[in-house]
């Protein structure tokens, strides 16, 4: 019995994570590898941990309360994780685990100095490091002390850090366990942190050393700053040597203290520039062995680096797979579609096969090569600009990339002439009657697929869809549906730079466009005033919406005063727009038909903030306000020099733009009016798997790509540990931040507004909607935790068409992503609010509840108190 509690690290290979922990697994494999020295020792595994702990049931009694406490309760957690620690800590090691213990240290020393580690089976693993989170004890002496320390590691499980951790990521506290790694003290001259790749900018050639004297607890403890060293490609491109004034050192009777280090060695380097660079070597063949950047842990002694810990850097966003070794810049689609989190396998791949362009997928996230358009300076100009006007960030980012020399290759631009990229040059005529054929046709292709998708079935299905994708893209690339979109945003473009140059008045266009018709997603937002008209009269129905806790609330309704009309109204809603939700390019996630909930708070904040007829008189308010703006513009511009030419240019532009510019939010609804065709009919088929107890559940095939779904259904077999992993991958990218550009060697880039014109101290972002309104900030950062009163000012990561009933409400907008033309600058300008987009972090630095004053002409926030 005694071996499985017990295992040496030269037995522990990477692959036995439930039997020695992430950190021991690692260390196993690293000591088997050529070339790398990792200090002998032995491994306490899991199956000593589960013994301890399932001989205790007033253990089992407190992890039950632990898995029940609110993840917001901190002070709960706190007291309920030390009383477990101290349970843990109380319990006497069993005779055969300490003879398994004591007789692993015979073999190596029974008197030597001993690391005795943490290593959980949560630990160190690609999706989550949780560096930090258990303990380690360094230099400890004697088998009673290590077996103690052993306890302590054990309890070192249920930290206040490790727990929180766990609930933030979430790990089920009960599926941990922890092994212990007992490792040979080496007594170092100097020792660190090396990152082999940059931990801050994402950059994969790049690695960082941080080197201090003595023991490494100096500088995990913050004793001392450390001496950097930025290592890339083989040589030192920087240093800082830092004034090291204290040390720790190994006592020789067990435990480490503190020491000064002599005054003429304090500005001395830890390492020599040639030992910085051998330590890189060693660390990229770690990094390629275990196929990720690695942080790991080092000692040298003598002459020689010994490793004590290598964990993958977590925090890294991931790298699109080129499949070469060419250079490229990617940019980011989620921050172009108003959507950053990730996305699960089966929505990642449905937007590839149904996108006019090839993306590429990475961290959960979509990106589109440009580096071909960088490369050629008439593309690299139309891209810069393009991407200028819509979110000044992503522009700055490449022009970034740009001033690296050799990155992005040069290429003659290509041979003049051929029509423009969606169709021929010639303009479309402003006529409203354009937009409405667009949008019969766009109509009458969406009925067509209704009606065939419903006679299919199993692989027929998939054979259906791959046709249903090419007639969408056929849809949206008619050349003259790519004619009125540009038409509309020029239009704009050109109103706002003629009307500042003429009148000098910014952002002109914000008015003008107010209350534009044919705008699908502003009609969304005014429709769910109408369905509040409804509701309001009836009190019972509106005290029973305040109390409905789940999406099955429209049957109940009926049994009411008032409840069929208010049942009436919403389900007349849901079936113009129940295909949205938020995050909707993502198929996998439940539309507002499927959770009509989800409406709930947003139309009870409608029937306590507004009036019967809100919704028509505020479209009324915003036409006659951009009329009453026409004629003020264009009056002004006949007082000036060639006045009537400027006038009559001006009045074409306005007309073209009331034409056009509503029509801009209609692809995305026929898109996602076809995205839920889509997944009902794969839905139906995922149900029928379950039904044949090929899957688990329904939701399992959101973690497959369309083609692994299609070969699920033709072969009934899953691969379950597939879709498990597919699982944890797709929790741990929802603690990444997708960059708004990204390059092959892994550098995140976020760009900057490199502005002089705005008060210190105030939020930079992008002006998107004209305006200076101050309110109250409420921060959201789901829909469904709405709670609005007239006068807010709406914070938020981002918006997409799904928001905009929201925007009825509010009087002022501030995100982390969006642009010129994103859909919550373009319906922001539609109901008239101040409007500031493209704020970093906007939604930690300002608190909800706060006061602020938006410019949405100028582009910051102010935070008044």
């Amino acid at each position: 019995m005694t071996e499985q509690y017990v295992l040496d690290l030269q037995e522990v290979d990477g692959s036995q994570v439930a039997v020695a922990g992430g950190k021991g697994a690692h260390l196993g494999s690293l000591s088997r590898m050529e070339c790398i020295r990792v200090p002998a020792g032995f491994c306490v595994t899991t199956d000593a941990y589960r013994r301890v702990v399932e001989s205790t049931p007033s253990l089992d009694a407190q992890l039950d309360q632990l898995s029940r406490v609110d993840p917001d309760d901190q002070e709960a957690i706190r007291t309920l994780s030390a009383e477990i620690r101290r349970t843990i800590e109380g319990i006497a090691v069993p005779d055969e685990l300490a003879e398994a213990i004591t007789g692993a240290l015979a073999r190596s020393g029974e008197q030597a100095a001993y690391a005795v580690r943490s290593s959980a089976t949560a630990e160190d693993l690609p999706t989550a490091s949780f560096a930090g989170q258990q303990d380690t004890y360094l230099n400890i002496v004697g088998p009673a002390a290590i077996l103690r320390h052993v306890s302590r590691c054990w309890a070192s499980l249920f930290t206040e850090r490790a727990v929180t951790y766990r609930r933030r990521n979430g790990i089920d506290h009960r599926t941990v366990r922890m092994a212990v790694v007992v490792q040979q003290m080496v007594l170092p001259q100097a020792s660190g942190i090396l990152f082999t790749a940059d931990p801050v900018t994402g950059n994969r050639t790049v690695a960082t050393v941080d080197a201090g004297f003595g023991l490494g607890e100096a500088l995990v403890s913050g004793l001392v700053n450390p001496d950097v060293f930025t290592v890339r490609h083989g040589e030192v491109v920087a240093r800082t040597i830092s004034a090291k004034q204290r040390a720790v050192h190994a006592l020789p009777a067990g435990g480490t203290r503190e020491v000064a280090i002599d005054a003429q060695r304090q500005e001395q380097p830890a390492l020599t520039d040639a030992q910085a660079v051998r330590l890189v070597e060693l660390g990229r063949r770690i990094e390629a062995h275990f196929g990720r950047p690695q942080d790991i842990e080092w000692c040298l002694v003598g002459d020689d680096f010994h490793i004590v810990q290598s964990r993958p850097i977590t925090t890294l966003f991931p790298v699109p797979e080129s499949g070469d070794q060419e250079n490229h810049v990617y940019v980011s689609v989620g921050h172009q579609q108003m959507m950053t989190d990730p996305m699960k396998p089966l929505g990642l791949s449905m937007w590839q096969l149904t996108a006019m362009v090839q993306m590429h997928e990475a961290g959960g996230r979509l990106f589109v090569d440009v580096t071909r358009r960088l490369a050629s300076p008439a593309s690299r100009a139309a891209l810069l600009d393009l991407m200028g006007r819509g979110d000044p960030l992503v522009r700055d980012a490449l022009e970034t990339v740009l001033e690296r020399e050799g990155f992005v290759p040069s290429l003659p631009d290509a041979p003049a002439g051929g029509p423009r990229a969606g169709g021929a040059s010639d303009p479309v005529e402003t006529d409203p009657a354009v937009v409405t054929g667009l949008i019969e046709r766009s109509q009458a292709s969406l009925a067509a697929l209704r009606r065939e998708v419903r006679t299919k079935s199993g692989p027929e299905l998939f054979e259906f869809l791959l046709e249903a994708f090419e007639e969408q893209k056929r849809v949206l690339t008619d050349p003259l549906n790519f004619k009125v979109i540009m038409a509309g945003m020029e239009a704009t473009w050109w109103l706002n730079d003629k009307l500042e140059e003429w009148l000098g008045e910014k952002n002109a266009a914000d008015t003008l466009t107010l209350s534009a018709p044919g705008n699908v997603t502003s009609e969304m937002g005014l429709a769910l005033l109408d369905v509040a008209d409804v509701i309001r009269p009836h009190r019972d129905v509106v005290a029973f919406l305040e109390g409905a806790g789940n999406d099955g609330f429209l049957d109940g309704l009926v049994k009411l005063p008032g409840g069929t009309e208010a049942r009436d109204a919403i389900e007349a809603y849901l079936d113009r727009y129940g295909m949205r939700c938020v995050g909707e390019i993502d198929i996998t996630r439940p539309r507002w038909r499927e959770r009509p909930g989800t409406l709930v708070p947003v139309i009870l904040d409608h029937v306590r903030n507004f009036e019967p007829g809100a919704a028509r008189r505020r479209f009324e308010q915003g036409r006659q306000q951009a009329q009453k703006k026409e004629q003020d513009v264009l009056s002004r511009l006949r007082a000036l020099p060639d006045g009537e030419r400027k006038a009559d240019e001006t009045k074409g532009m306005i007309d073209r733009v009331r034409t056009f510019i509503g029509y801009r939010e209609y692809p995305k609804y026929d898109i996602i009016s076809r995205y839920f065709v889509y997944k009902q009919a794969l839905f139906a088929e995922a149900e029928r798997l379950v039904e044949a107890g090929v899957l688990a559940e329904q939701e399992d095939v959101s973690y497959l790509t369309f083609e692994e779904f299609r070969d699920v259904v033709r072969s009934k077999q899953v691969d379950d540990r597939l879709v498990k992993q597919r699982k944890d991958a797709f929790r741990s990218y929802q603690a990444l931040t997708p960059p708004r550009v990204l390059t092959s060697d892994g550098e995140a880039l976020t760009g900057a507004y490199r502005r002089d014109d705005v008060p210190e101290g105030t939020l930079v972002g992008l002006p998107v909607s004209t305006g200076t309104v101050e309110g109250r900030a409420r921060v959201i950062l789901d829909m469904a935790d709405a709670d609005l009163e007239a006068g807010d000012i709406l914070v938020t990561t981002f918006t997409d068409p799904s928001w905009s009933p929201l925007f009825v409400g509010i009087a002022g907008l501030v995100t982390e992503v969006g642009g010129l033309m994103t859909h919550g600058a373009v319906i922001a300008r539609e109901y008239g609010l101040s409007a500031v987009v493209g704020v970093e972090q906007a939604t930690r630095r300002i608190r909800d509840g706060q006061r602020i004053r938006v410019h949405g002409t100028d582009g910051y926030i102010e935070i008044l108190d």
